[in-house]
């Protein structure tokens, strides 16, 4: 067993081996294991790098990157022979993967549509360069190995991926956002079947009845202004909106 060096610095060969034999949870044991973990934190920035661009913060990836080193720290048996960095690589690659299988969805779709959903991207860019042409449904599922139904749920879990905000700018465009692009109910529908309704009872009606139906209820104008536009006085319009009304409702309670 090694004794405390004071006079010159370990190795991390030599940190690992005496990892190995001091009491698990002592205070040696302790420092030991934060002096490798902190000594190989870079290699967790460099495994994480491949994961950026996939719509997470390389601070995050970091810290996921983080657990999966300490798991390799704690699991690396140095009597095998193998070099530190080729376990734990692989170790700090997993965890992240892990994250983005589980962490990372925004609707979640069953665990073999996560996995395929790998798969199809290196199908797809395979096929094409092969190809010269975005491959088909058929072929991407004779390269998968999978049926042409488990390539088209993978293709709707993809796109499942990821979501947007409704206030994201458009471009660079930050006076518009993606709530400005979609649609909205048209309040005006509900009123076609009685648009539609009343278009004969009106033609049935006298010019002089249509006209002020036509001021009142499309020009917004008050019974005051018609009578004073007609020519006749504000008790004569409210008469004959009342039996123009009448006569409509009937008819259209009629038919």
């Amino acid at each position: 067993m090694y004794t405390l060096l004071e006079d010159r610095e370990l190795t991390e060969d030599e940190k690992f081996e005496l990892l190995t034999c001091c009491d698990r949870g002592g205070e040696e044991w302790t420092r030991i294991r934060a002096e490798l973990i902190e000594s190989f934190i870079p290699l967790v920035r460099f495994v994480a790098n491949r994961f950026a661009g996939r719509g997470e913060g390389m601070d995050e990836l970091v810290q996921v990157g983080n657990v999966g080193l300490i798991k390799a720290v704690d699991r690396f048996d140095p009597s095998l022979g193998n070099a530190f960095a080729t376990f734990a690589v692989p170790t700090i690659a997993g965890e992240l993967k892990r994250h983005f299988r589980d962490r990372t969805w925004a609707v979640r779709p069953p665990r073999r549509l996560q996995e395929l959903r790998g798969e199809l991207r290196i199908a797809r860019a395979e096929l094409a360069q092969r190809l010269g042409r975005s491959p088909k449904v058929a072929e991407l599922a004779e390269e998968m190995g999978c049926s042409a139904e488990e390539v088209l749920e993978t293709i709707a879990a993809d796109e499942a991926h990821d979501t947007y905000s409704l206030d994201r700018p458009l471009d660079d465009n930050e006076d518009s956002s993606l709530l400005d692009t979609l649609g909205q109910e048209d309040r005006e529908l509900d009123l076609v079947e009685f648009r539609e309704s009343l278009k004969p009872a009106m033609r049935h009606l006298p010019v002089r009845e249509r006209r002020i139906l036509l001021l009142r209820f499309y020009g917004n104008k008050t019974q005051q202004e018609i009578a004073e536009e007609m020519g006749v006085s504000q008790m004569h319009v409210s008469r004959l909106l009342s039996q123009t009304l009448r006569r409509l409702r009937s008819e259209l309670t009629r038919a």
